[in-house]
């Protein structure tokens, strides 16, 4: 948005929900689930930072587990590898 362009004014209701005007949605490619991180300076300004939403539900997850070279191996993480009745074997 260049600096010539005048400024997009909202108003912020009784519980505190602001609208994003269009042409800023769309400028900023903002998209239904990402996130806006609101941050002040010492001099009291604002400024607005678009989180994108990730896709993947353990994107961001370091606990997970290794699924071995192809992916197509399972792990037994409720510990019943030794017993029969769960072999995969055919």
């Amino acid at each position: 948005m260049a600096a010539e362009e005048s400024p997009e004014e909202t108003k912020v209701s009784d519980r505190g929900v602001v609208t994003i005007p269009a042409v800023l949605r769309r400028h900023l490619d903002i998209e239904p689930g990402n996130k806006l991180r609101w941050t002040t300076d010492e001099e009291g300004n604002l400024s607005v930072e678009v989180v994108k939403q990730r896709y993947g539900a353990f994107e961001d997850d370091n606990m997970k587990a290794p699924m071995g070279d192809d992916s197509l191996e399972t792990h037994d993480l409720a510990g019943n590898e030794a017993d029969p009745a769960f072999t995969e074997d055919t």
